[in-house]
């Protein structure tokens, strides 16, 4: 398969998943359901893609030589078609790990979803930006209920 279509179906793959979590009811059971199908399976895809360019099974589809021990090696790496999808897969599995843990938080902290969508979508763009934000908002109505 191209790298082209291992970014897609990670990505449709990720935003399924982001859906859910925003739109579909907060069971238990559906939560679990993010956190293994979703997310396991995006940590099982860039397992098998980062073991992959580490034992060289797969090509990145660039000259080669990057790697992660200097900014140079990772703008190299990230500069070709298997490197940058490599890499966009580890971004979509934590920042939809991130998603979770913050639906699953502010949930249990009874923030309605209206507050919460902001937040997720957040985290879905930019995912510290969108933890950040999350981080700031409990701590701001933990204080206030402290009072």
């Amino acid at each position: 398969m191209r790298w082209d279509g291992v970014f897609l179906i990670a990505n449709y793959w990720a935003i399924f998943w982001w859906l859910l979590l925003a739109f579909a009811p907060r069971s238990p059971r559906i939560l679990s359901f993010i956190l293994y199908a979703g997310v396991f399976l995006l940590c099982l895809a860039y397992t098998a893609l980062i073991v992959g360019l580490w034992t060289g099974a797969i090509d990145t589809g660039g000259e080669g030589g990057g790697s992660f021990t200097s900014l140079a090696g990772v703008m190299k790496l990230f500069a070709t078609p298997g490197g940058a999808t490599i890499g966009w897969v580890h971004y979509l599995a934590f920042d939809l790990f991130a998603g979770l843990w913050i639906a699953r938080d502010a949930d249990q902290k009874k923030f309605g979803r209206a507050v919460q969508i902001p937040f997720l979508l957040l985290t879905l763009l930019a995912g510290p930006v969108g933890l950040l934000g999350w981080l700031i908002a409990r701590e701001r109505r933990a204080r206030a209920q402290a009072k």
